[in-house]
């Protein structure tokens, strides 16, 4: 039998309003998706001026972050022709994301969930995500 450890709906909520504070912060409205460690979505907030299209790739990056266990941008620097894992974001029906901005969510080394955002540049996605993470930390202590 196995014992997980799980984001509850307290930590996504902790985890999008740091993201949605940073995002304001640089002036980048965005789609913010949080999932637990299985890549089920938990929290979604698409602020005022996000991206529509943005709605599923946050899903997304928040679902390959946590259910793989690998920050996005990981995926996206292996994942180029000749490489052996090449192809890997066609996986699962086109669900696994190698573009930055998706960042799994680790509690004393354990994968407990995914963070995943979306309308800004991969930079401002990965920044904003890893501000959810810091927030949910420093509140959590």
């Amino acid at each position: 039998m196995l014992t997980l450890n799980r984001l509850d709906r307290a930590d996504a909520q902790l985890l999008v309003s740091g993201a949605s504070a940073r995002a304001a912060e640089i002036g980048v409205p965005m789609c913010i998706a949080v999932t637990d460690e299985s890549g089920n979505l938990l929290a979604f907030e698409r602020m005022d001026g996000g991206k529509v299209t943005s709605i599923t790739v946050a899903q997304d990056k928040a679902f390959t972050a946590a259910a793989a266990r690998k920050a996005t941008h990981e995926y996206n620097q292996a994942c180029v022709p000749g490489n052996l894992v090449f192809g890997i974001h066609t996986a699962l029906g086109g669900r696994l994301s190698v573009v930055g901005g998706g960042l799994p969510v680790l509690v004393d080394g354990e994968v407990v969930g995914g963070i995943g955002l979306s309308s800004g540049t991969p930079q401002q996605d990965m920044d904003c995500a890893q501000a959810g993470i810091d927030h949910f930390l420093s509140q959590r202590k």
